[in-house]
């Protein structure tokens, strides 16, 4: 009984960290889409790279939400906040950048995407059952 009870408390102690962690998460992203706002005004200027930035940050926040209502995260969230950074690094590299290392992570983009089709797409069990 005692085992048992320290069990419990344990799988306790790591829902409240996790549910800290979600808290941190959301409290340090929305710090940084405000930074990133704030740049954004005070230079007056917004580029595609800024853009991509703050989707991403809303991928995350997105993705806490998702967590908190049904205590899952669907693996493409993750893998569309991947794309949007690989994206985002192939805009700020620019032009000089070696068109290898372009190929590279574009070819890393198109897995990613597949990976996600092949997920989404999947046959389910009650398929296989019927």
């Amino acid at each position: 009984v005692k085992i048992d009870n320290m069990k419990d408390q344990f799988k306790d102690s790591i829902m409240y960290a996790e549910k800290l962690l979600l808290i941190v998460v959301a409290i340090a992203t929305c710090c940084a889409a405000i930074i990133e706002i704030k740049s954004m005004i005070l230079e007056m200027h917004v580029t595609l790279a800024d853009l991509l930035l703050l989707f991403i940050y809303s991928e995350i926040l997105g993705m806490v939400a998702v967590f908190c209502k049904s205590q899952r995260i669907p693996i493409s969230i993750p893998m569309f906040i991947a794309i949007t950074a690989l994206c985002r690094l192939i805009i700020l590299k620019g032009d000089g950048s070696d068109p290898t290392n372009i190929l590279i992570e574009a070819g890393a983009i198109l897995l990613i995407a597949l990976a996600i089709l092949v997920i989404n797409y999947r046959p389910t069990n009650k398929l296989l059952d019927e």
